[in-house]
């Protein structure tokens, strides 16, 4: 992100809030607290933040396992309040938002708290400025009323790149091959990961 870009802030209740990013505080310094730029609704924390040309796609999704692609100039706003974007279902939460590099040929990974992983094209979903998306990946409904599984990982993976989960100390390198095995049609609840990656912690991309 540039300074003479927008960053834009997402809450866990799906608003997005923006603002230059060269009125952020430096790195050098103490920080101040969003709330300070931002009137976020009670009980709502910021879950992540994004920024880049006005033009760059990125992914929102509910960890109810719900999403679309948005373009980042469409979660731009001027009001403290923010702006309502992503129409979270009651008692889920907004997942960090996801950089998609080429909506055409990317894949996205979708991974449940219960191991669960499907992998789909990233053009399998919807282009929007709000709404709650369609259906990434199946999680039955009584268990995430529940909050017993929920969407954990949500992230977009380009052709050329490996994707690396994370379970505790224990980690797996997937290459696209190995991505194959997981492929789905968009909605379906997936397939297992190998034992002991039951909880991913978290995933990110290698060269």
């Amino acid at each position: 992100m540039r300074s003479n870009q927008m960053a834009v802030f997402i809450d866990s209740g799906g608003r997005s809030y923006s603002l230059p990013a060269h009125t952020l505080p430096s790195a050098r310094g103490q920080g101040e607290p969003l709330t300070g730029r931002f009137s976020p609704p009670t009980g709502a924390v910021f879950v992540g933040v994004l920024g880049g040309e006005a033009e760059s796609w990125w992914l929102l999704a509910s960890d109810f396992g719900y999403g679309f692609l948005v373009q980042c100039k469409d979660l731009l706003g001027n009001k403290k309040a923010g702006k309502a974007t992503l129409n979270v279902p009651q008692g889920a939460r907004a997942m960090p938002p996801a950089a998609i590099a080429d909506r055409a040929s990317d894949r996205i990974v979708a991974i449940t708290t219960a191991g669960h992983m499907l992998v789909i094209a990233a053009a399998d979903l919807p282009e929007l400025s709000r709404g709650k998306g369609n259906k990434i990946i199946g999680i039955p409904a009584p268990l995430a009323a529940r909050r017993e599984e929920t969407l954990a990982v949500i992230i977009g993976v380009p052709e050329s790149k490996k994707l690396k989960l994370h379970a505790g100390k224990r980690y797996l390198i997937l290459k696209a091959a190995d991505l194959n095995a997981y492929e789905g049609e968009r909605g379906r609840r997936g397939n297992k990961l190998p034992r002991g990656f039951s909880r991913v912690d978290f995933a990110e991309l290698l060269d």
